[in-house]
């Protein structure tokens, strides 16, 4: 859970240094997606270490860059994330049943109702 204080630091941490000027959405959802990149390369080649054990400090720093930035987006956007993810939880509640969506990994539009 990511706790009003943390947020606020993320937040006094960009305007201590006058950047929410340069925060605009498109540079914030393009900044959000070259950290979710980054995240994604710990895990290129990793064969069978699917987990990734020995790399969990850089996965905790590139996975704090993605939240920050998300962060930055919602409050420049003036979005309240808990609104947004209880909204977007609730839609995939609808997609994803438990009664067809347990236990499998299927996209929604491929999900089987089980009777």
């Amino acid at each position: 859970m990511i706790s009003k204080e943390t947020v606020d630091t993320v937040k006094k941490f960009r305007d201590d240094r006058d950047w929410r000027q340069f925060h605009n959405p498109k540079d914030l959802a393009i900044s959000l997606s070259l950290e979710a990149s980054e995240l994604l390369e710990i895990f290129q080649w990793s064969a069978d270490d699917l987990e990734c054990y020995g790399k969990m400090d850089k996965i905790r720093e590139e996975l704090a860059d993605v939240l920050c930035y998300s962060i930055l987006l919602a409050d420049r956007c003036d979005l309240d994330m808990d609104e947004i993810i209880r909204e977007k939880m609730k839609k995939n509640a609808e997609k994803y049943p438990v009664s067809s969506a347990y236990g499998s990994k299927e996209k929604y539009t491929e999900l089987k109702t089980k009777e």
